[in-house]
């Protein structure tokens, strides 16, 4: 069975290794675990890869964030991939620093990149994987928080936490959403 694995973020140098990339070092994290490497493709860079049945596509969109959808829904037509066997990594406000959270459906919580992914699939019933970047910013300052980098203190507790990412996502392809969300969550 066919995955498309997407980590959502924002190209060029400007956007390297900020929190709002984080879809993108996800998405790296489960790539390196097999050595997979990625090439520039339409609407983005593609690395394919297995884990046991399960044939991965991973995605990372040069559409830049609040057009993702263009390049999702492009690979999932292309390789016939179900909107059930999309995930979607992301960044997440609301959710602590390291803090998981695997969803079968759900809202785009004002997250611009889901906003675009759903209209386009039009419906927000996809699988999303929201990796948390706390909201230590003060008022106002959301956009410098967002598009800033990681702190020392966070680059060091990430390790552990990209290491349960390609946990979850595993445990995604090879035993389905429902028991993925039971044991992660």
């Amino acid at each position: 069975m066919k995955y498309l694995i997407v980590g959502l973020g924002n190209i060029g140098a400007e956007y390297c290794g900020t929190r709002h990339n984080i879809g993108f070092r996800m998405v790296n994290a489960i790539a390196e675990t097999v050595g997979a490497l990625f090439k520039e493709e339409r609407y983005g860079a593609i690395a394919r890869m297995r884990i046991k049945n399960a044939e991965l596509i991973l995605l990372k969109p040069n559409t830049y964030m609040n057009l993702s959808g263009n390049a999702v829904r492009y690979w999932a037509q292309q390789e016939k991939i179900p909107i059930e066997r999309i995930l979607i990594l992301l960044d997440d406000l609301a959710l602590p620093f390291g803090k998981l959270r695997l969803k079968a459906s759900g809202s785009d919580a004002g997250h611009n990149g889901l906003k675009n992914i759903a209209q386009l699939l039009g419906t927000q019933a996809y699988p999303r994987l929201r990796f948390g970047i706390g909201n230590d910013y003060p008022r106002g300052g959301q956009i410098d928080y967002v598009l800033g980098q990681f702190s020392e203190g966070e680059l060091t507790e990430m390790n552990p936490a990209l290491d349960k990412v390609v946990e979850i996502v595993r445990s995604f392809c090879l035993e389905g959403i429902d028991r993925a969300m039971n044991r992660y969550n």
